[in-house]
């Protein structure tokens, strides 16, 4: 029997028991929870990093996309203000759609 010690999504442990399987959970406190938030955003990074396709990278963007809603929410913050929060950057300090790669700043 296999054991993950790990976060997981909502509906996995009904999925689980759907193909006939018994699982078992726990609750995480809030401490804990956040931990393995962080956690698994590596976990879903390294994923990213190793993924070959198009299609690979998507899924594993899409599963950082709801980790970093989950650390959102956790902090008390809306996708919308999140947004905000993005977009006042990226007005003020740009995006990364340049490519641009700071080798050195060189004092005068």
């Amino acid at each position: 029997m296999p054991v993950y010690n790990k976060l997981v999504r909502d509906l996995i442990p009904d999925i689980i028991e759907r193909d006939g399987k018994t699982c078992v959970t726990r609750i995480l406190d809030e401490s804990a929870y956040i931990a393995e938030v962080n956690k698994k955003m590596y976990e879903e990074l390294k994923e990213y990093e190793e993924a070959n396709t198009a299609e690979e990278h998507v899924e594993e963007l899409s599963d950082l996309l709801e980790l970093i809603y989950a650390a959102a929410q956790f902090n008390g913050v809306t996708i919308e203000e999140l947004e905000t929060v993005r977009q006042e950057k990226a007005k003020k300090r740009g995006a990364f759609n340049e490519r641009i790669y700071l080798e050195e700043v060189l004092d005068d």
